[in-house]
């Protein structure tokens, strides 16, 4: 029996698969010191693993979302989730870093197969409904990113570093019995369509072209370059620069998960009562430029008195957790036929984005201020409330004017 599409269970099984990269990172952080010492090297050397796993994860989705519009989202769920639990096995065994090297890189492989989340729900949702769907896809997500490094400090402290891959292996495989007997396939498949490297290309240059979902794909890049380096520069600046202890560290990374979880449940609650999309997306992306401004405002003083530092970086995360749903379901709203592409693109452009603005943050970093990460976050979320405000929304009001246009002649020339 499938698991249906407007049933709790199908939310939370979308909620695992979409988490399943993101606690491929966050898991394993607890355990690199412990893994350089059993493999005779240092944890910085076991950190470029995280560099592979990530480098892999940025750049699969851009092939499996055209291979998922043209053969299924089940056949790439399916294959990315078998390779991720080969690959994790691989890592629990290996005895060199070379041999951990690539199995990082091929686990990120198969778990940036769970990329077509979000193009199984445009598949079978749309407006309000996905844009619900999305939001707690960001739920799902931000638990993991909370509970992961406290699951991966347990599993190293109770059975070692490799009992962590064990555990990826394992819950990679329950997905994939899941996926293969209880999902049912939600694309809609074209008999005419092939999967050859020119339909590839075709299907990025419309993604790439296309007025309105371009123009999405750029304010979800920016808004997550926000993100990026409040993530990159928190860390550097409470531990490095404030002293606080890693634990209380700790529980600032939590309280901004659980407001972008706050910010997506919220968004979800209104948008069951009427609150437009494009007004829910406007408020989100104006409360994170404004924290960020005044972040920086207060940088610039030298004011940084650390409870209110965390209160306005909860601003900023509430603000990404009520845009982000509502960016990913505009980015995606136009193009469904080719709803795996379009979500690749967005996602690649988003990591690249964030590589980006994170490095920023952490090669200007002086070891006293948060300038490098308050300057980056400025000016991210100052482009992307800017990018909705002057491209964006005018690039869907002139789709929009078009598509009534044709409508009305097509009324007309029909009672002619």
């Amino acid at each position: 029996m499938r698991i249906e599409p407007d049933t709790f269970a199908f939310t939370l099984l979308l909620g695992l698969l979409a988490a399943v990269p993101y606690s491929g990172i966050d898991i394993n952080l607890p355990a690199l010191a412990a893994t350089g010492a059993t493999l005779g090297l240092s944890a910085s050397d076991v950190g470029l693993t995280m560099s592979a796993f990530m480098l892999s994860l940025a750049t699969a989705p851009l092939i499996y979302g055209p291979v998922s519009d043209r053969l299924g989202r089940k056949p790439v769920l399916g294959f990315g989730l078998a390779l991720f639990v080969a690959a994790s096995v691989s890592c629990a065994f290996a005895s060199s870093l070379p041999v951990l090297l690539l199995g990082r890189f091929v686990q990120g492989i198969g778990a940036a197969a769970t990329a077509t989340t979000f193009a199984i729900i445009r598949d079978l949702f749309d407006g309000d409904a996905a844009r619900s769907k999305i939001g707690n896809i960001m739920v799902a997500v931000n638990v993991a990113t909370v509970i992961a490094p406290t699951a991966g400090a347990a599993l190293l402290a109770a059975a070692g570093w490799r009992s962590i891959y064990a555990t990826q292996a394992a819950i990679g495989f329950m997905l994939l019995v899941v996926v293969m007997f209880r999902f049912a396939e939600t694309a809609a498949i074209a008999p005419s369509g092939r999967l050859v490297p020119s339909a590839v290309i075709d299907s990025y240059r419309r993604v790439l072209t296309h007025p309105v979902s371009v123009a999405y794909i750029l304010v979800g890049a920016a808004g997550g370059a926000t993100v990026f380096a409040y993530v990159t520069g928190a860390s550097l600046f409470f531990v490095g620069a404030v002293g606080l202890s890693p634990e209380q560290y700790g529980l600032i990374f939590s309280a901004c998960s659980a407001s972008v979880m706050g910010g997506a449940l919220l968004d979800g609650q209104l948008g069951r009562r009427g609150i437009s999309s494009s007004h829910m997306l406007a408020i989100g992306l104006a409360l994170s430029a404004a924290a960020s401004v005044v972040l920086l405002g207060m940088t610039l003083t030298g004011w940084m008195p650390t409870e209110l530092v965390v209160a306005l970086l909860m601003a900023v995360a509430l603000g990404f957790g009520l845009s982000v749903p509502n960016v990913m379901s505009a980015t995606m709203q136009h193009l469904p036929e080719i709803a795996g592409a379009v979500s690749a693109a967005a996602g690649s452009i988003q990591l690249i984005a964030g590589a980006i603005s994170s490095g920023l943050v952490a090669v200007r970093f002086d070891g006293r201020t948060a300038l490098s990460m308050t300057a980056v976050m400025a000016a991210s979320s100052l482009l992307a409330l800017v990018l909705y405000c002057l491209v964006a929304r005018s690039a869907d009001r002139r789709l929009r004017s078009q598509v009534i246009g044709a409508g009305e002649a097509i009324r007309s020339s029909t009672s002619s």
